[in-house]
């Protein structure tokens, strides 16, 4: 078959250089002369894939429970969440029920799977800890575990290699999935591979699992058992749990709890959620295996949750994927309870929208997807039949935010004196003797009004519930009524009042919609509509301020630009920030970045938003000290651009565009290396 003369012309795209500066993305390692290099460690993305949240501090060992392990397994791995700056697909795979989970592997079919740092960020803020996956299968994974498994100390280097990642890249373990015989004479080595890769795991990282996958026996040959027995547990007893592979019957989850003993918690009995040939047959009927599992008091692992993203459920992905989850709370019960401390925040971002907003302002429209950008999620109750008639309650990326790309949604009727309660958060909250500020923020009708209400446990263990709502309501809810103050941005109106409540905790948080008092009966049928931007608990102690601009060091590196038509160009570089004195005591997690381009009358030494300005282009969101500018393209006026880095708080503040370090880029000529300390 010949070419047309356009194919003929279209070059291959040159083969990925892992080493040469480009967009940051998320990837394998694939062979073991790479992971025994280390050349990961010399990528250019490295820096990049560092995750930057830490696992709740109270998170340690495994609870003495029933668990839920959570293995991913979507399209095989690496799609939308390879770009670790995020993409413009909002209808990316996303998971935001982390609150029934206690582990998430992120799961390929490559050699060693890295999880994309938006995984670990987002999973490790609702205190679930995630594994990355070395497999081998079949005819090659043979070759490989040969090499692999040829001495003692060729083991040993290996399992070093892969603590020596996990450590680097901020996750917290490991699932090992050999899917191939294995000769008998290398099991020993094998049993050294696995024990020595969980000491080392435990010895880099507080908390981190190794965990088995029930495929090949002891005698080396790939048998999946199905259960915990005499030919895997010799593997089991040497690491922090067992995956069992998903054909399992009714009575090997009981049977394998007594083989395990006291461990019988590390024995994660799999679920495939697509059901081949599953017990409970998967899919939604995923909870019939979770009830008997549950009963049996073993734990449980969800291989695939995907099929619902997969498999298109109707009515759409978030309705079906709430569905689905719901089932899992059902039967397994929320494991994960938040906020534990503070300061508290969260605007119920998903990760992924169709704008991104700040104090109500719109900062883009282009849609968006960057699961490190997920808040802490709200434990919304999913409902049918009669109760979703009165009030459907869900996290909205199309409407107006607050900040961010999300909300809580509240659409229904309610009828005169009536009131609907949703939950939004189960805590754990030990509160201080000295005050709090709470505050939310509202978008909303006259008609439809919202309050917050909070749920204490005293000192002598009795119940306290508080309302929060604006004054001129307090007479509806007698002595629980707390007043608050109002102010208005940008169409949203923010509610703040402040607390002492010495020695209680704070064990659940909940919208409270209502209407106005004088509400006529015909009125009432017009429906009920509210958007909740956001909610912040905090202390009232004198917080740290924003280090200033001048504590900055901003470097931009790699400095590329070339021609375009008409006298345009494209600009690209790597920016990367640090504090001038490392020891002082500020952690951030998250930054935004901006764009202005100016032309030669623009850059003058000035602040960012004295005017006369340029435009100031959001470019995205980094949650490292570094962001890749790619391809930005600049007009034949543009001399140069000043690029802003803004950085964001725990509690949900931000420091203003014109106290923010920046520095300016030559957009005309080539350079390699500026820096910049602070303002110019």
């Amino acid at each position: 078959m010949s070419l047309s003369n356009n194919e003929a012309m279209v070059a291959p795209p040159p083969p990925f250089d892992p080493t040469k500066p480009s967009t940051p993305i998320s990837f394998p390692i694939k062979t073991l002369q790479d992971l025994a290099s280390r050349s990961y460690f010399h990528s250019f993305h490295f820096p990049f894939n560092r995750s930057s949240v830490s696992l709740r501090q109270n998170i340690g060992s495994s609870p003495d429970r029933s668990r839920l392990l959570v293995c991913h397994d979507m399209k095989g791995g690496y799609v939308d969440d390879k770009w670790v700056q995020g993409c413009g697909n909002n209808k990316g795979f996303a998971i935001w029920n982390w609150y029934l989970m206690d582990v998430f592997v992120y799961f390929s079919h490559s050699l060693v799977t890295l999880p994309p740092p938006c995984w670990t960020n987002t999973a490790h803020r609702h205190g679930v800890k995630v594994l990355g996956t070395f497999i081998t299968e079949w005819d090659e994974g043979k070759a490989t575990c040969k090499e692999l498994l040829a001495t003692k100390e060729s083991a040993e280097m290996y399992a070093e290699r892969l603590a020596e990642l996990a450590a680097a890249l901020g996750f917290d373990g490991w699932l090992i999935n050999i899917e191939n015989v294995i000769d008998q004479v290398q099991i020993p080595n094998l049993k050294t591979f696995i024990s020595h890769l969980t000491k080392a795991m435990h010895s880099s990282v507080s908390g981190s699992l190794v965990i088995w996958y029930d495929s090949v026996t002891v005698e080396g040959s790939l048998a999946w058992q199905d259960q915990l027995n005499e030919m895997n547990k010799p593997f089991f007893d040497i690491c922090d749990g067992i995956f069992m592979n998903y054909t399992w019957k009714k009575d090997y989850p009981e049977a394998s709890a007594k083989v395990a003993g006291d461990r019988k918690h590390d024995v994660y009995m799999g679920i495939d959620v697509f059901g081949r040939h599953t017990y409970g047959g998967g899919q939604w009927t995923a909870n019939v295996a979770l009830d008997l599992l549950k009963s049996s008091d073993v734990s449980a692992a969800l291989f695939a949750p995907g099929w619902v993203y997969e498999t298109e459920q109707p009515p759409d992905y978030h309705t079906a994927q709430n569905k689905w989850w719901s089932l899992v709370e059902k039967s397994w019960g929320i494991v994960q309870t938040y906020p534990q401390s503070l300061p508290f925040y969260s605007d119920f971002n998903q990760g992924l929208g169709s704008h991104v907003s700040l104090q109500g302002q719109k900062l883009s429209d282009a849609p968006w997807y960057n699961i490190s950008c997920q808040n802490l999620q709200p434990l919304l109750e999913f409902n049918e039949g009669n109760k979703s008639e009165i009030m459907k309650v869900t996290v909205d990326g199309q409407e107006a935010s607050y900040n961010g790309g999300g909300n809580i949604s509240f659409r229904g009727k309610l009828k005169r004196n009536e009131h609907f309660t949703a939950r939004l958060f189960k805590s754990n909250l030990q509160l201080p003797g000295s005050p709090i500020s709470v505050s939310y923020s509202v978008k909303s009708d006259e008609r439809s009004l919202l309050g917050i209400l909070l749920r204490f446990s005293t000192p002598s263990q009795d119940v306290k519930s508080l309302v929060m709502a604006p004054n001129e309501y307090m007479h509806r809810f007698g002595d629980m009524f707390v007043p608050c103050v109002k102010r208005t941005t940008s169409d949203w109106t923010m509610h703040e009042t402040n607390l002492v409540m010495d020695g209680h905790t704070l064990t659940d948080i909940s919208a409270l919609c209502y209407g106005p008092d004088d509400l006529a009966e015909e009125t009432n049928t017009k429906g009920y509509f509210a958007l909740l931007g956001h909610i912040s608990i905090k202390s009232q102690q004198k917080t740290k301020l924003f280090p200033p601009a001048s504590s900055w060091v901003i470097e931009a590196h790699n400095i590329e630009v070339v021609p375009g038509d008409s006298g345009s160009r494209t600009l690209s570089c790597t920016l990367e920030w640090r504090l001038k004195n490392s020891e002082e005591d500020y952690v951030f997690t998250r930054y935004n970045v901006y764009a202005e381009k100016l032309n030669s009358s623009d850059y003058r030494t000035r602040k960012v938003m004295d005017e006369p300005r340029s435009e100031k282009m959001f470019l995205g969101t980094a949650h490292v000290d570094a962001y890749y500018v790619s391809d930005m393209v600049v007009g034949p006026d543009v001399k140069k651009v000043r690029f802003v880095i803004q950085t964001c708080g725990e509690d949900g503040s931000w420091q203003e565009l014109d106290a923010s370090p920046n520095i300016l880029v030559e957009a005309e000529r080539l350079s390699s290396k500026l820096c910049c300390c602070g303002l110019i």
